[in-house]
């Protein structure tokens, strides 16, 4: 949604704090924040929640990962950095597009956990993390930076951000932040990682993110509907069910193939398989 023109109060973060328990102030303003957006320029959700707060809960979702090594086994900078750097490279192609909002605050840094796992997220403040199991299922590279598109879009779109506004406050998620919310950060990773089910991500997020993939691909040599092939792969293996949320069914999984090929063709932008035969390189260095 465009906003044309936006009247606001541009209350610090401070002055918030102190008033954080007017409900009602903090539902009007929620509601005022979470339906304005702007495609450049103003931005309503920086006013209570920079961008340099997503950078601090990211950082320390990432420090809790680094924290459990039994349920999210990273692989490591020293073993594996050419595997890490590869999967970097290919983020830094979409990053370079000049589609992304927040391309220049945030730190799009990608990690690769190794479990035969269907999954990837990625934490406010840009930190992505990709399982191999994913890595492996994908046989071209197109489909991989489909799927890489997609979760940019929910870092930069700031889609677990606004959820978390929704759900729990903008006082709760300051205080998440700040690390002063006993739990919240276990909870808040639970939940953005796909082992929960508070955050799940709305219909209009999920369809937000497949979109803008195809943008984002749009402006580099591989097929701009790469996430589509990854979706049309999932249900020719049966899997579309008993998987991660934005995998399968929020929205149907046809129709996500169906939407995405048609922002393909709105945009006119390439169909066909870039497909570097490195990809089997990079695939072959994990473990």
């Amino acid at each position: 949604m465009e906003v044309q023109s936006i009247v606001c109060i541009f209350a610090p973060i401070e002055l918030l704090n102190s008033m954080k328990n007017t409900t009602s102030f903090l539902l009007l303003f929620c509601f005022f924040l979470l339906n304005s957006c702007s495609d450049g320029g103003f931005k309503p959700i920086d006013l209570v929640f920079a961008p340099s707060d997503d950078i601090s809960l990211g950082n320390q979702l990432h420090e809790e990962i680094l924290a459990n090594p039994e349920e999210y086994p990273l692989l490591s900078e020293a073993e594996h950095g050419p595997a890490i750097a590869y999967l970097q490279g290919m983020c830094d192609k979409l990053i370079a597009t000049g589609e992304l909002e927040y391309a220049d605050e945030f730190n799009y840094k990608v990690h690769i956990i190794d479990a035969d796992v269907l999954n990837a997220f990625a934490a406010p403040g840009g930190k992505m993390y990709f399982y191999t199991g994913l890595i492996n299922f994908l046989e071209k590279e197109d489909d991989l930076m489909g799927v890489m598109g997609h979760e940019i879009a929910h870092a930069d779109r700031r889609h677990s951000v606004k959820q978390m506004i929704e759900n729990y406050g903008v006082q709760w998620l300051l205080s998440a932040a700040l690390g002063e919310q006993q739990g919240a950060v276990e909870a808040v990773l639970a939940n953005i990682a796909g082992t929960g089910a508070a955050l799940k991500f709305s219909r209009n997020d999920e369809s937000e993110a497949d979109e803008y993939s195809v943008t984002y691909l749009a402006e580099t040599p591989y097929r701009c509907d790469g996430a589509s092939i990854f979706f049309q792969k999932l249900d020719s293996a049966g899997l579309t069910s008993g998987v991660p949320e934005f995998l399968s069914t929020h929205p149907n999984p046809e129709n996500r193939v169906i939407d995405i090929q048609a922002k393909a063709a709105e945009l006119g932008c390439n169909t066909t398989y870039y497909a570097p035969a490195t990809y089997d390189e990079f695939k072959a260095m994990l473990p």
